[in-house]
């Protein structure tokens, strides 16, 4: 008999051999019927997998993000039988579950496909899965696998095994179809009812651009048909909410190829916007005992060497800068914290002093692969909204909480209300890849949970995603279509102030090491206006938006009564402007509801007999004909409402 330990803490006693789905029945039916996928001792297991020792399992059902991770790439094996059955000679590669969805890399090799031939696959695919196939795993020597995709021809997937060791390797079989598979399934085929080939696209083998380019073929599944009803009018909507689109329509931000990829041009109306955001911030931060600092955007290499970034990052990015004196060399900045370790290191300081809060708006590069890059929100050139606190060890868990206060009045005052934290740790079993001693590490994520636990912030401790000098706290924000995003982070280093050799003199009247605080509410400016414009679709808080009224006069004889409107409005610091082009009323309020005015306000006669606007709101709702200065305490309620005081 063995025990089997449930997320509750219950234990049950079963025979050696139970599998997952057997447990689940124990349980009940419901769950028999819903559990796709399992965990036995942080090893995923098939439902079906005999369980020979004591241990922990954690059942998973399509509501949970495993389950869904299974659901997902078992249903990529069926896309890939079906294109083998389809276009004979193909060469399969790897097909994983990503956030949403699956991909298959595959070598078309002479074969050629496009999104006209996604039904027919669709189709050939349903079939298969409608065959309620179960997913059986087994185990193949090395020797054996080998030997099984060399009379294929299939090249990569030799080189996958070759990297294997012999015990470790496994195939995967369903209906007449075979893969190289670790595991992870639903009971069989017939779970998925509903698929959908989403997109093509090219991808080098590995991700490496000296490699073979290959097809990959993205696609989404569901349990249920109306699942899949309900996400493809989420896409619709996404691509109306594009922040590249709406940057374009907004007259935002563009790009230029003779400028190069991955480098924004902030445009007019942009850069309003920016400055907007970034007034806000620079006026919580003062409150908070900030001080703004500037750093050049190059450093000298060595800069780089002692912080650590150019081994984790230099052979990836941006090449050094060459001077005229031999053996000097410079980065573009990648990172703006050496900089201002430096700024500390300009005079000594007394624990009396601290903590020092140095703030700026620095730009960064950082070289992305062309094929990484997207809109604004993968870019090779980038603004920080940065600060880096250094503090004594007993202010640590007061200032971090700090900043989780400034970091949740950013997301309020923008709108972003459902969120959860995410406590970013070490991978224990990588210690290679990170620097800095056991015990800071130590120290450095106990801090950050003991600061969301008193802050009372839902959170999850995932490990592996911590930054290679510390941990961090990352915002996990859901936009209004439901997707998350990393937004805002705030993390922990002992490593920089011993890497710089940063002091202050402690009451002791010796010498100690600060602990620094990195943190970047925003992020980015630039991924962070990217993810505003697709949670608003465009439609910014009052506060924020480029243009808050357009007065739109009815004729031309009314034009002299709107520029005293205007005038009016930006006497109370109302961003507002005049429409007088020679064109119908009817014209002007369609085009202003595309730019997603906030307000048009329209006068005629009557409004300018009676010293009135006609009021009507984006969307449609109209508010009747009132006072310019009604109006104006109108705009200052709504900001009011929504913008409060940090």
């Amino acid at each position: 008999m063995i025990d089997i330990t449930l997320p509750d803490g219950s234990v049950k006693t079963f025979e050696n051999g139970v599998t997952p789905m057997d447990v689940a029945k124990d349980i009940s039916e419901g769950l028999a019927r819903n559990v796709i996928s399992a965990k036995f001792n942080d090893t995923i297991v098939e439902t079906v997998t005999p369980l020979e020792e004591n241990g922990d399992l954690v059942l998973y059902t399509w509501n949970d993000d495993e389950g869904k991770k299974a659901f997902w790439h078992s249903s990529s094996h069926v896309v890939a039988q079906a294109i083998e059955e389809l276009y004979p000679g193909v060469k399969l590669t790897i097909g994983p579950a990503i956030e949403n969805g699956f991909y298959y890399d595959i070598d078309f090799g002479d074969h050629s496909i496009s999104e006209k031939d996604f039904p027919k696959i669709e189709k050939r695919a349903m079939e298969i899965a409608r065959g309620k196939h179960p997913y059986k795993m087994r185990e193949v020597s090395k020797k054996d696998a080998l030997n099984y995709y060399q009379k294929q021809g299939n090249e990569y997937k030799v080189e996958l095994i070759s990297a294997l060791e012999d015990g470790t390797i496994t195939f995967c079989d369903h209906d007449s179809f075979t893969d190289l598979c670790r595991g992870g399934h639903i009971p069989n085929t017939g779970y998925i009812k509903a698929l959908k080939l989403l997109s093509v696209a090219g991808a080098y083998w590995r991700g490496d651009e000296n490699n073979p380019q290959l097809t990959r073929v993205y696609g989404i599944s569901f349990p249920k048909q109306k699942e899949l009803t309900e996400y493809l009018e989420l896409l619709e909507e996404a691509k109306k909410r594009d922040h590249r689109k709406l940057g374009r329509e907004l007259e935002l931000f563009t790009f230029s190829q003779k400028v190069g990829q991955g480098l924004p041009l902030w445009l007019p109306k942009g850069a309003a916007l920016r400055d907007r955001l970034e007034q806000f911030l620079k006026k919580a931060q003062k409150k908070a005992g900030y001080e703004m600092v500037i750093s050049p955007h190059i450093g000298q290499k060595e800069l780089y060497v002692t912080s650590g970034h150019y081994a984790k990052y230099g052979e990836d990015s941006f090449q050094p800068i060459h001077t005229p004196k031999e053996d000097e060399e410079f980065l573009l900045k990648p990172m703006n914290c050496p900089h201002h370790c430096e700024i500390y290191n300009a005079k000594p300081f007394s624990y009396r002093e601290l903590p020092k809060r140095y703030a700026e708006f620095g730009t960064v590069y950082r070289y992305e692969q062309s094929g990484e890059l997207h809109g604004l929100t993968r870019v090779r050139g980038f603004t920080q909204d940065d600060a880096h606190i250094f503090c004594t060890q007993d202010q640590l868990d007061q200032e971090f909480k700090n900043v989780i206060d400034l970091s949740l009045y950013v997301l309020g005052s923008l709108g972003f209300e459902n969120f959860t934290a995410q406590v970013s740790v070490r991978d224990l079993d990588k210690p290679e890849k990170y620097i800095g001693s056991v015990d800071n590490w130590e120290k450095a994520e106990q801090a950050i949970i003991n600061a969301a636990e008193e802050k009372g912030l839902k959170y999850s401790v995932v490990p592996g995603e911590a930054a290679f000098y510390g941990p961090k706290l990352d915002f996990m924000v859901k936009d209004a279509l439901g997707r998350n995003w990393q937004l805002g982070t705030i993390q922990v280093d002992y490593n920089l102030p011993e890497r710089f050799d940063l002091t202050y003199k402690g009451s002791d009247n010796e010498l100690h090491r600060p602990v620094m605080i990195h943190r970047a509410p925003f992020g980015s400016m630039e991924r962070f206006v990217a993810l505003l414009l697709e949670h608003s679709g465009g439609n910014f808080p009052l506060w924020l938006t480029p243009e808050q009224a357009i007065v739109l006069p009815v004729s031309e004889k009314h034009e002299k009564y709107a520029e005293k409107v205007l005038k009016s409005l930006e006497n109370h610091e109302i961003r507002a402007l005049v429409d007088d082009r020679n064109e119908t009323v009817g014209k002007k309020i369609r085009e202003a509801e595309m730019s997603k005015i906030p307000f048009m306000l329209i006068v005629g006669d009557s409004e300018e007999a009676e010293g009135t606007l006609s009021v009507r709101r984006h969307g449609g709702e109209d508010l009747g004909a009132i006072s310019p200065e009604r109006f104006a305490d109108l705009v200052q309620k709504e900001i009011n409402s929504t913008l409060k005081s940090f």
